[in-house]
């Protein structure tokens, strides 16, 4: 029998092949904490249980503890299941976040401040460019964080910021560079997590202090998740740059992805209801005028 050409099916099905032997891989892979993070502080408090599905961070007294991705990334959609810690949690922040390195870094903040018994978590998040914060915005939680594993996710890419809990939008910072305000767009970052003590901040402004008696305090994670993820090479190259076969196949709609009206209706309403503070309805804060960014929306010239 003679050699017969590819067809147009023929390569439709080798492609399909190729794909889900890559999204095999993935699933495979990601069931491994070890493949992904390294245990950075803590002497110990940090570890990998559950053969490499769960990791567990812990505070006492001397020390808390945290971890970093192996990856650096240049945009990214990162997610992961977090349960906090339960009970009287306050004075206690877990942390989830991507960071640059330097004075001038750029940082994407999730903070859970912990509380008294029966009283809600605080979620702070924050975006900081170039070396500035200040833009913090805080939430309440429409769910027990401490019973169950909830999903937290940062979408990072060169549109817009997006924080998202259980896939739902929470908040958006978009990239309004056009107008001279700082956004991070050339600095990588890894992810970092954590638990540590902050009672001198982080429950009600610091009037309640961490109750070493409940000592030691544990959050955990699990299912890490950079499969949208532009990875840093170094020298200005990533992963969604390079012309490897698999960059081309690669699904990267990720990265030009926004906030549909659906999507940006739910945000708001959510805002609503579950957001406690606002740094753009804090004039007292920025005695000569609000940051610019907070006079822009979509229909706004400035």
């Amino acid at each position: 029998m003679k050699n017969q050409p590819l067809s147009i099916a023929n390569v439709s099905s080798i492609f399909l092949l190729f794909s889900l032997l890559l999204a095999t891989s993935a699933v495979v892979s990601a069931g491994g904490l070890y493949d992904y993070v390294n245990l950075g502080w803590g002497n110990g408090r940090c570890k990998i249980v559950n053969n490499g599905e769960l990791l567990k961070v812990t505070l006492d007294k001397v020390s808390g503890s945290g971890f970093e991705s192996k990856k650096s990334y240049l945009y990214a959609k990162i997610d992961m299941q977090i349960k906090l810690v339960p009970g009287n949690s306050a004075g206690t922040v877990t942390t989830f976040y991507l960071s640059s390195k330097g004075n001038n870094h750029d940082e994407i903040d999730f903070e859970f401040l912990g509380n008294e018994t029966g009283q809600p978590y605080t979620l702070h998040t924050n975006v900081f460019c170039q070396g500035k914060g200040n833009r913090e915005q805080q939430f309440r939680l429409w769910f027990d964080p401490t019973t169950d594993f909830h999903t937290y996710t940062i979408l990072w890419n060169p549109k817009h910021i997006v924080f998202l809990v259980d896939g739902v939008a929470i908040r958006e910072f978009k990239n309004w560079e056009k107008y001279g305000i700082p956004f991070p767009t050339y600095q990588p970052m890894k992810l970092y997590a954590s638990l540590w003590n902050a009672d001198q901040w982080a429950t009600r402004g610091g009037l309640v202090k961490t109750d070493w008696s409940k000592a030691p305090f544990n959050a955990y994670f699990k299912n890490y998740n950079d499969q949208n993820a532009c990875i840093w090479y170094g020298r200005g190259a990533t992963s969604c740059t390079s012309n490897s076969l698999f960059s081309r196949f690669k699904n990267n709609a990720w990265l030009w992805e926004t906030l549909g009206y659906g999507a940006e209706g739910k945000m708001k309403w959510m805002q609503k209801k579950y957001m406690v503070y606002d740094y753009c309805k804090d004039p007292k804060r920025f005695p000569q005028g609000l940051p610019k960014e907070c006079y822009l929306n979509n229909d706004t010239k400035y």
